[in-house]
């Protein structure tokens, strides 16, 4: 058992893909059956039985639902230096996730190395895969934002994140992330550009089309789907592609916006990878001036 993940070991490798029967110490393993990612720098523990695992990884879990949450105002990025500057606030705190584990390290170790005497960043929550509403309530309870590097919010924490007031930012490229986070910090936030999410449609069949490419047979589930517009191809939460709907078709006939419960075929420029189960998600971008 890791944390709050247990499981037992259906699979041990070592560096090289070798299946392994067994690992002493400073002997690297990779291990499959974890029932959740760990962080780097857990601790792992093997026990006597699953049932012991569970045990203890419930009660690690009640501990922390049973931990108080400090009860402060919420805080977005914009006027985060405004109340540091009116002696509040004097540290931003985050909830951070990522796409690999890789990926998660290298931005929070580039994120707090921006605290400074006068303002500290605390990274108070990592994890790996798309932002979940557990997530956002957390930076709720916490006073912080939530920062999300090469994975998307799923549709509850999307409303979540509206509905309380959390904000919500996210990046493709990490210094894109830390120059917000300075600029915060210094007061010298440029004008913001929002996104809006139109709509979001599930892959349901694909189809290869000479000289046009795959064409993926979709149900739009919210909003809307409007050729031309500006997408992201979405699998199990992880970000895959970002470009623009290229070709949108009812049946045969092409369209320019096909609305929530119904099907159609959807075309991505210059991307023909998709798969069943994926989600396209389209949206626009907004510029709106920085308020402190």
């Amino acid at each position: 058992m890791v944390g709050t993940g247990f499981g037992r070991v259906r699979l041990m490798q070592n560096e090289f893909g070798q299946k392994l029967e067994e690992a002493g110490p400073a002997t690297p393993a990779q291990m499959v059956g974890l029932s959740a990612v760990p962080e780097a720098g857990q601790v792992f523990h093997v026990v006597e039985s699953e049932k012991v695992g569970k045990e203890i990884v419930e009660h690690r879990i009640a501990e922390l639902r049973g931990r108080p949450a400090e009860v402060r105002p919420r805080l977005s990025l914009e006027d985060f230096f405004a109340q540091s500057q009116d002696g509040g606030v004097k540290e931003l705190a985050i909830v951070l996730k990522a796409d690999v584990q890789g990926s998660l390290e290298a931005v929070r170790d580039a994120l707090l190395k921006l605290s400074t005497d006068a303002v500290k960043v605390d990274v108070i929550h990592t994890g790996v895969g798309g932002i979940t509403e557990s997530d956002v309530m957390l930076a709720k309870a916490s006073n912080a934002i939530v920062i999300g590097f090469h994975v998307r919010p799923d549709p509850a924490a999307r409303r979540a994140a509206e509905g309380q007031g959390v904000d919500l930012r996210l990046y493709q490229i990490i210094y894109e992330a830390t120059d917000d986070v300075r600029r915060a910090m210094a007061g010298l936030l440029p004008p913001t550009v929002k996104e809006v999410v139109l709509g979001r449609a599930e892959v349901r069949r694909t189809f290869n089309v000479p000289k046009v490419g795959t064409i993926a047979g979709s149900y739009v589930l919210e909003g809307l789907v409007r050729r031309g517009a500006l997408c992201r191809l979405v699998r199990d939460g992880v970000q895959i592609y970002e470009g623009r709907i290229g070709s949108l078709k009812r049946f045969k006939d092409d369209a320019r916006e096909v609305l929530t419960g119904f099907e159609c075929g959807i075309g991505i420029d210059g991307y023909n990878d998709m798969k069943l189960g994926d989600v396209i998600e389209v949206y626009a971008r907004e510029e709106q001036p920085a308020t402190l």
